[in-house]
């Protein structure tokens, strides 16, 4: 495989993914406002963050492993995204303030519960899509001399599409007149051509079907104790990344909840603020990223890890609109980069010819497990001197606090543990090569 990708590798990845992560970027954070919003009831959120993660790595499993088996990712992609585009368009109707949603008659509760079974939804046809095909597509694209630039580029997507959805949600939806109807229908309606658009623009699929095995036991083939030991540097960055993502789904899902309802940081302000960040975050991963390769990927995630923690200390202790600014720079610059890193390991120790198998190993770490345990360590750590209020409905609420910085900060720190036997195994394999 060459290194240089050429114009329409490089045109594809970036419309897939940035359109995916955009899609993603509602579901990780806009959701959670929106339960909120449409509920006034905090529970939802920890529970929506779990059913969706589950969501996410079984279909991943399953979905995955088809593309393998079929040798089809293009497809899996260009459909995947249409009809992922339409699941979003239909949360427009589950608003109760709003007369378009007559389906809950202003049921506050039934809202919640509809709200959380179509994120399952739209997270089905989101992770056929992005997480099992994008993901498998992009691995089997690229190779080790240009997977760190390539990554690089990934990371900072979700950033560049968080500053999106959040300009778009500052027009309608940050303001008196909340149109949560007209900012699903944009962003459906985007990922929805992102997905027409795949289905021309996106490269003709380069991998053998993979019919080796029977299909089901293919999916269980990443958890049997011979793929671990047969391919421990993959597990090894895996457990790295698991751990990893903990510590930021400690604080990712309250982030936007905390500073809108904790700090009272809303309108304009928020909009600066977080734009700020996340601007500054991804020029600092697509800078690294350019001279990642050429460094190498070990002597790039060590400073990351500290200015995540670093952050993560910070953030506990910033108030004011210019210190909350530059604690979340240093905590999200160590994050893309970070991920960027541990990603391109990821994608560099998945064996060939089985990109998709393994995906759905990559989901149950790198997303299942920390999406199940981080947002419940972050609710626990919030009742620490819990900030409660009464709302509207005259229910006792309670926001989330500065802690989940802080227990984000002492998870991170633990990923030095499996990074030490990583980089170990990788000095161990170098010497006998």
């Amino acid at each position: 495989m060459e290194n240089k990708l050429g114009w329409r590798k490089w045109v594809s990845f970036l419309v897939a993914g940035f359109v995916g992560q955009l899609a993603w970027a509602i579901e990780n954070n806009y959701l959670n406002l929106y339960v909120f919003f449409c509920t006034q009831e905090y529970s939802f959120i920890p529970m929506m963050t779990a059913l969706s993660a589950v969501t996410a790595t079984l279909t991943t499993l399953f979905m995955g492993a088809l593309a393998d088996r079929l040798g089809k990712r293009k497809l899996f992609i260009s459909l995947g995204y249409i009809i992922w585009g339409i699941s979003i368009i239909l949360f427009a109707f589950l608003d109760p303030k709003n007369n378009i949603t007559i389906i809950v008659n202003n049921n506050i509760f039934l809202s919640g519960v509809l709200i959380v079974l179509m994120d399952c939804v739209m997270t089905f046809f989101g992770s056929t899509a992005n997480d099992a095909a994008f993901n498998a597509s992009v691995t089997d694209n690229t190779n080790t001399h240009n997977r760190g630039k390539v990554e690089s580029v990934l990371s900072v997507l979700p950033l560049i599409a968080m500053i999106m959805v959040v300009l778009v949600g500052g027009i309608f939806v940050d303001g008196a007149e909340k149109r949560w109807d007209i900012f699903f229908y944009i962003f459906g309606g985007l990922t929805l051509i992102a997905g027409l658009a795949c289905l021309f623009l996106y490269p003709k699929d380069n991998v053998e079907p993979n019919k080796e095995e029977p299909y089901l036991k293919n999916i269980i083939y990443g958890f049997r104790p011979k793929a671990v030991k047969s391919n421990k540097k993959l597990y090894l960055s895996l457990l790295s990344f698991m751990t990893f993502n903990i510590g930021v789904q400690v604080y990712m899902p309250y982030f936007m909840v905390y500073f809108q309802e904790g700090l009272n940081i809303k309108g304009m302000d928020f909009t600066i603020s977080l734009g700020s960040i996340l601007i500054a975050a991804s020029i600092v991963a697509i800078v690294v990223g350019i001279f990642m390769d050429r460094l190498g990927k070990n002597k790039v995630i060590i400073p990351a890890l500290i200015f995540a923690i670093g952050g993560g200390v910070f953030m506990t202790f910033a108030r004011s609109l210019p210190t909350l600014i530059v604690g979340g720079i240093i905590l999200m610059s160590g994050y893309l980069v970070t991920t960027a890193v541990l990603g391109a390991k990821i994608r560099d120790y998945t064996p060939t010819n089985q990109t998709g198998l393994f995906q759905g190993v990559r989901m149950v770490f790198v997303v299942l497990i920390p999406m199940v345990t981080g947002p419940y360590i972050g609710q626990g750590v919030s009742l620490i001197n819990a900030q409660q209020y009464t709302n509207e409905y005259g229910q006792l609420v309670t926001r989330p606090n500065e802690f989940i910085f802080l227990f984000t900060a002492i998870v991170i720190a633990l990923v030095f543990i499996p990074l030490f036997f990583l980089i170990k195994e990788e000095k161990k394999d170098a010497l006998s090569n």
